[in-house]
């Protein structure tokens, strides 16, 4: 510990002292991976030491979120009941009731731990950390019934309370939380693992405090805040021109109702002159679900929303390089308003209505943004990116109840500049389940791992493919799914198509997007289609080579090149052909696609084995292409483009698939396209 008369003097340096920031910063930084890492090597679920499906944060004293690496929930609900004078060295609080959260926590099974820092005897910030865990009660194992019609029906509601007191766990409420789950060891383990954590991460940035003193430290937060805010306000917003920008997006089901266009629709004002640019209104948006997809985020101003959205702004720098160097933490807050509809709405809902699936709403909300931005800025956006959903089985085996719950990604969209990645998380850092740990762990083998062939939009940049994976059950089950663009698809942009939806079949029995307990027999085959990205600018813009190029590493068929490119390719061996694309059936290797490490992450495509492995060891699986010498027959492909343009007249700007007109009564656009 500093000499007290050390830290006064400290407590004197300058605000702006450029190295003392490249500090804070730096140190706030390692304390957000250092808080991540611990949980991850410590908590016990799958869901959270496998999947990676969980946040740390650091805020200030003021409730601003400090770092900006990855998102988190919210302070505020614990500031609100529970004085910073009231709280102690060694305190935890803990909450997941969405209705008393301000907003930062969407469904039940997040939930979320703060820990409050202490220097000179008072609260000067927080370490926060919530994730989603495996069973926290409710209708369903895994507490996200899909056709709950009541909050009630999902779950332990838990409202902010004092879990740890001054280092001394409330065993009552452990007890009471734990006696509520199907899953009790896994929820006291990671529940252990992120208190831990975030009480180790407290301890770190008390010690920044003591190094330099508080006033030098919170100078800083002043200023990463502050450089948030001129930088977005400067290299960002100012590209986007002033005016009133209007769109919408939909989710297609709510797990009770028929499928039907649930309107998300974002009215964007933008007023670079103003002290607050940015307006989003979400007036059009939908009366509230009966099922689960609601979102309560009409709380706090909309402050975890505005945090959220955010980052599609980012889009919008000068490079993709300059993009990822750029924080979303509080200084974004100041830039947006947010105005909500009345009460009764999907992101204004009554409690008690259900809200599991609200990654339906959520989620939605990013390409609702960049569709609206895209209409501002002539097509720079990048066409709509994969969803989340939630796959996985339940059952017996000889160890007991057992529930495998994965979040599987999809292909992201096409952009201005690339194509869209494959098999891309969402949520940062989050990842598949590796194969040989799950086939260790579960009565199941994954017979097969790789890319869901021609599953991206075609476009000038095509979009991201999705995956296409197969479990082989080897005990009686029961198969869930939280999925949505099982109808929709992910929708291109500037001339670009729609990527492939979401599909599921068994046995070759489609499923639903939205499933809770679907039988599924030892030795039948779940095959899990997910969506792919939409395509960016005109696909028959894009370079023929290019299109071969897909088709020789198993991306996209043959067929898919002709139909959906209009090039024409030769093949000499005339190989039949079929959908092989990097699979464990293939040449790839038992670890497939991703390796251990799995498929997508915030890396992309990677891990030991990854995808690399798969094409040095040749992609295709049996009857696949990727072996065949094709070349593109031009004079053919010239004479086929050209009747595929004059047949389909000029591209449209968004194309949002063929599920579309199914629920909007046969229209190919909306209103607002």
């Amino acid at each position: 510990m500093t000499d007290p008369d050390e830290a006064v003097e400290n407590e004197a340096m300058s605000a702006t002292d450029p190295i003392l920031l490249e500090i804070v910063e730096g140190t706030l930084a390692s304390v957000e991976r250092e808080v991540e890492t611990a949980i991850a090597r410590t908590a016990r679920s799958p869901m959270i030491r496998d999947a990676h499906d969980f946040r740390a944060g650091i805020h200030d004293r003021r409730l601003r979120k400090l770092t900006g690496r990855s998102y988190s929930a919210l302070v505020q609900p614990i500031a609100r009941d529970f004085p910073l004078g009231t709280m102690r060295p060694g305190d935890v609080f803990f909450h997941n009731d969405v209705y008393l959260s301000e907003g930062g926590i969407g469904h039940l099974p997040d939930l979320c731990v703060t820990v409050p820092v202490f220097h000179g005897g008072e609260v000067v910030a927080f370490v926060q950390a919530f994730g989603h865990h495996d069973d926290i009660g409710g209708a369903v194992p895994g507490s996200m019934p899909s056709h709950a019609r009541s909050a009630f029906e999902e779950g332990l509601m838990v409202p902010p309370i004092r879990l740890w007191d001054q280092g001394v766990p409330n065993e009552a409420a452990l007890r009471i939380m734990t006696r509520n789950s199907r899953m009790p060891d896994s929820l006291a383990g990671d529940l252990d693992a992120e208190c831990s954590a975030c009480l180790m991460g407290a301890r770190r940035l008390g010690e920044l405090f003591d190094r330099y003193g508080r006033a030098a430290v919170e100078a800083c937060f002043d200023a990463i805040i502050d450089k948030t805010t001129e930088t977005f306000r400067r290299e960002l917003l100012a590209k986007i021109p002033d005016g009133t920008y209007v769109w919408e997006d939909y989710a297609e089901h709510d797990g009770v109702d028929p499928p039907r266009l649930h309107a998300q629709r974002i009215t964007l004002t933008v007023d670079n002159a103003a002290d607050v640019p940015l307006v989003i209104d979400f007036a059009g948006t939908s009366p509230q679900a009966k099922g689960p997809i609601n979102h309560a985020g009409d709380y706090a101003d909309g402050v975890f929303l505005k945090k959220w959205l955010a980052p599609i702004l980012r889009n919008l720098a000068d490079t993709p390089e300059r993009a990822a160097e750029l924080d979303v933490n509080e200084g974004v807050v100041p830039l947006i308003e947010m105005r909500f509809p009345d009460k009764g709405t999907l992101l204004t809902p009554v409690f008690p209505a259900p809200t599991n699936a609200r990654t339906f709403v959520i989620l939605r909300l990013l390409g609702v943004l960049a569709g609206v931005l895209a209409k501002a800025t002539n097509g720079r956006m990048p066409a709509d990116q994969e969803t989340i959903r939630y796959t996985g089985v339940y059952g017996d085996d000889d160890r007991g109840p057992y529930l495998m719950r994965e979040v599987l990604g999809g292909g992201s969209g096409g952009r201005y500049y690339a194509d869209g990645e494959d098999t891309i998380h969402v949520v940062p850092d989050s990842r598949n389940i590796p194969a040989e740990f799950a086939e260790a762990r579960w009565p199941f083998v994954v017979e097969r791992l790789g890319l869901a062939a021609d599953s991206g939009g075609p476009g000038l940049h095509r979009g991201g493919l999705g995956y296409d994976k197969h479990l082989r059950m080897l005990r009686d089950a029961h198969y869930m799914s939280i999925a949505d663009r099982s109808i929709l698809s992910c929708w291109g942009v500037n001339g670009g198509a729609a990527g492939r939806p979401f599909r599921v079949d068994i046995d070759g029995a489609e499923m639903d997007g939205l499933v809770d307990d679907r039988p599924v027999r030892a030795g039948q085959v779940i095959r899990v289609r997910t969506t792919g990205g939409g395509g960016w600018g005109d696909p028959y813009d894009r370079d023929p080579a290019l299109v071969a190029a897909d088709v020789r590493d198993g991306k996209v068929t043959v067929e898919g090149a002709r139909d959906d490119y209009g090039v024409v390719l030769t093949d000499p061996t005339d190989t039949a052909t079929t959908e092989g694309a990097a699979t464990t059936e293939g040449a790839g290797g038992a670890e497939g696609v991703g390796g251990a490490e799995g498929v997508g992450g915030a890396e992309g495509v990677g891990g030991a084995g990854g995808i690399a492995g798969g094409i040095a060891g040749g992609i295709a699986g049996p009857g696949g292409t990727a072996g065949a010498d094709r070349t593109v027959d031009v004079e053919a492909t010239e004479a086929l483009r050209a009747r595929l343009r004059a047949e389909r007249g000029p591209a449209a700007f968004f194309d949002r698939g063929p599920g579309y007109p199914t629920l909007s009564g046969g229209r190919t656009r909306a209103d607002v396209d």
